[in-house]
């Protein structure tokens, strides 16, 4: 479908009549145009790291707004400690490469985990082995398994014990293997437990705790496959979850009211820490786009279907409530979109 855009974009721009482009150049000459001198001096900085590779993920630090561990797809996880003036490897001498989720504990920020091969499923991505974590801010690290999981695309840590937590886990891209799903831990990651795993093709693209009760959980799976020269996203196996139990059982929610017909690709959720019976879900389907619930994901409505949201939607599809106002929504995708009239418009 894509291509079949692409396509007949190019060809309706070059059917354009020249005297249409000589029309455009002419008004663009009309935009407001300014003294350079008064911009002149402007620089854009590089915060850096000045190497490591694309960033896939980022986490910043309760109550610590100069704080951030960044994980990259070829270089391990980095730390700053200014704001990105300056950046240290932390991860040199234990494990590298490429790294899909990074979470620091809320109550106590000296436990970091995290989790190998990149979420960004592109092309020349790069795989990883399991997962890490430090209970000293990053300054040693332990391997706590989940060996073939391949791609975390999440962790997520209970806000009150950082012995309790969740990863969820694409797995292996390029055949199906049972190492895909979410896994809970309840002590630090000594032991891990399966407790959502749909099948051998559908890993767990994304993963919430609701921020005002950790016992509610979302999570979608997603059903993928990449190969030498293609990358095929959705199937049967694409849903939705929730657990109002920690995780012990799942409600299959992808036929609410609401919601769109099958097949999906990868869908990404968000909770409004304003209040948890507003859910976003961002989904990659034919009649996909922005999706809302006001009452915790029993019913639901199409908010917005910009395409913009969600146009490399197998690359990104990344949404995130904000902490303060619960009509204020970012999605992350080729551009940066915010909302603050629950997703109706974005700029």
């Amino acid at each position: 479908m894509l291509q079949k855009i692409l396509s007949t974009a190019i060809f309706i721009f070059l059917l354009l009549p020249t005297n249409s482009i000589a029309q455009r150049k002419k008004k663009d000459t009309n935009i407001n145009t300014y003294d350079e001198s008064l911009y002149s001096s402007v620089e854009w900085r590089l915060v850096g790291p000045f190497r490591g590779g694309r960033s896939g993920t980022v986490t910043g630090v309760k109550n610590n707004d100069l704080l951030y561990y960044m994980g990259t797809a070829g270089g391990g996880v980095w730390k700053t400690e200014d704001a990105g003036s300056s950046w240290e490897c932390i991860s040199d001498g234990y494990f590298g490469g490429s790294i899909g989720a990074v979470a620091v504990s809320e109550s106590d920020p000296n436990v970091i985990y995290v989790g190998e091969g990149e979420q960004t499923l592109r092309g020349n991505v790069s795989s990883g082995n399991g997962l890490w974590k430090s209970e000293d801010a990053g300054n040693t690290w332990k391997f706590l398994g989940l060996e073939g999981s391949e791609h975390i695309a999440r962790i997520r840590i209970h806000p009150s014990n950082p012995d309790i937590v969740y990863a969820a886990a694409i797995g292996n891209l390029w055949i199906p293997n049972k190492t895909r799903g979410v896994y809970k831990s309840i002590d630090g990651g000594a032991s891990w437990e399966k407790i959502l795993y749909i099948s051998d093709k559908a890993g767990a693209g994304d993963l919430i705790l609701d921020p005002n009760n950790p016992r509610i959980l979302y999570a979608s799976t997603w059903e993928m496959k990449r190969n030498g020269y293609r990358m095929d996203s959705g199937g049967p196996d694409s849903r939705l979850y929730k657990s109002t139990d920690s995780g012990t059982t799942w409600v299959d929610i992808s036929e609410y009211k609401g919601l769109p017909s099958g097949p999906w690709g990868i869908v990404g959720i968000t909770v409004s820490p304003v209040d948890s019976n507003r859910v976003w879900a961002i989904i990659e389907a034919e009649n996909g786009g922005l999706f809302r619930s006001d009452d915790a994901g029993k019913t639901w409505e199409k908010i917005n279907e910009n395409r913009a949201l969600r146009q490399r939607a197998w690359y990104y599809s990344r949404i995130y409530a904000d902490t303060q106002d619960k009509n204020k929504i970012y999605v992350m995708n080729v551009s940066y979109g915010i909302s603050t009239d629950g997703g109706r418009t974005f700029t």
